[in-house]
């Protein structure tokens, strides 16, 4: 699998979870803070992946 392939997956994973933690924001905020801290790592890792 190519570098660029697995940090585009990376960062479609973390625009995701950003969507998670939209919806989830009123209803369950400790769910939504759980959702934005892996999307942020999901996004960082695609930043590594694309930096390395």
């Amino acid at each position: 699998m190519s570098k660029e392939i697995v940090a585009v997956l990376l960062l479609a994973l973390g625009g995701f979870l950003i969507g998670g933690v939209y919806s989830t924001w009123k209803t369950a905020r400790f769910m939504a803070g759980v959702l934005g801290v892996a999307a942020l790592l999901a996004i960082g890792g695609a930043i590594a992946w694309l930096a390395s």
